[in-house]
């Protein structure tokens, strides 16, 4: 499935990535005593669960020919009442879909595949090389 890598050294906090072939930079925002030269780690979980969502959208409405221009995936992560994270998501849809359409749209951004992931939980198995 997915691979990467990540290497810091001893720049505060810049960390080189490569994933899937890409080189990306992570970072952390000057509050948390970074540089901001790229993204922080929960912004690529967002950007990942956005990402995934939109391909996700686009390949459905797509095979159906429904009349989609655009959707647009916005995210939010906040702690809930509960203390718990919670990530909000507000999709945008751009063009003649009825509200049909859109409802099933939503239904089926809930069962993406970063979206099962992210809500059934990953098992992380740490070793040392």
């Amino acid at each position: 499935m997915a691979q990467g890598v990540a290497r810091i050294g001893r720049d505060i906090y810049k960390t080189s990535i490569e994933v899937g072939g890409h080189a990306l930079t992570g970072d952390e925002p000057p509050r948390n005593g970074g540089a901001n030269a790229g993204p922080a780690p929960y912004d690529f979980i967002l950007a990942g669960l956005a990402s995934c969502t939109a391909i996700t959208l686009r390949m459905y409405a797509d095979r159906k020919q429904w009349p989609m221009e655009a959707v647009d995936v916005a995210l939010h992560l906040a702690p809930a009442d509960d203390g718990a994270l919670r990530i909000k998501r507000v999709l945008t849809f751009h063009g003649a879909l009825d509200p049909e359409q859109k409802a099933r749209m939503a239904e089926i951004a809930e069962k993406t595949p970063v979206t099962l992931t992210l809500k059934s939980g990953v098992r992380i198995d740490t070793s040392v090389a």
